[in-house]
């Protein structure tokens, strides 16, 4: 095995997943600081990904839970397939050795974001759909997510709706949003956003997408003012 070049073996048994096409494994790894052009960064094996994740991720939870409606397996659904759960599910599989960035991306941390981490995981799922077909990644996703659906203290709501949910519940007014800073090259932003319920002092989060950002900061006013998920 040659030097910064970890081994794809070991990798595709964590994930439970022989490639046959070991480009496709190779490619769900690819950011976009290190693509040569957009369309070859792991961005469209995410979009895939993503899709195939929720339809796998819902069999699942559908057969695991029969008797809930469909209320409760909408936010099962929602919490097993949030970014936050697939980075998990990245960081499980120890897929930072092997992510290809670019450089700068590299200097500063890329390995270890968990946006990256979480699209990653979704570019992944999608590549197995490809070389393996709808089973071999429903197999996949199964084995990663599975554990998780019975994992306690696992919140079925993001922070987002929790808030959301807390503020309707008082008679206030929907929190709202707003953009602080954005920072950062366009292929790896940081954006700061502040969130804002009349009567509350606003919360701020950061993250490397508009998303992240504001459940970052939703869940940053919910620890100040003791709001339980």
């Amino acid at each position: 095995m040659a030097r910064g070049k970890p081994d794809l073996a070991a990798l595709e048994a964590r994930i439970g997943h022989v490639f046959k096409d070991k480009a496709l494994l190779r490619w769900a790894l690819t950011h976009v600081s290190a693509a040569t052009q957009r369309p070859d960064s792991y961005e469209r094996l995410e979009f895939l990904g993503d899709r195939v994740l929720g339809l796998a991720v819902a069999h699942m939870i559908f057969e695991s839970f029969a008797d809930e409606s469909e209320g409760v397996l909408s936010r099962r659904l929602a919490a097993l397939v949030r970014k936050e759960t697939c980075a998990e599910v990245s960081e499980s599989w120890a897929i930072g050795p092997y992510i290809r960035l670019g450089e700068g991306e590299a200097q500063t941390g890329g390995r270890k974001k968990r946006a990256i981490l979480g699209d990653i995981c979704e570019a992944i799922i999608g590549a197995v759909f490809l070389d393996g077909g709808a089973e071999a990644a429903e197999a996949v996703v199964r084995a990663a997510f599975g554990p998780k659906m019975h994992e306690a203290g696992r919140s079925l709501r993001d922070a987002k709706t929790a808030l959301q949910e807390w503020a309707q519940a008082r008679r206030l007014a929907p929190p709202r949003y707003r953009l602080v800073t954005r920072s950062g090259p366009d292929h790896a932003p940081s954006f700061e956003l502040a969130v804002e319920i009349e009567g509350f002092e606003a919360a701020v989060g950061a993250g490397a997408s508009k998303r992240i950002a504001e459940q970052a900061a939703a869940a940053a006013f919910m620890a100040r003012e003791g709001v339980q998920e």
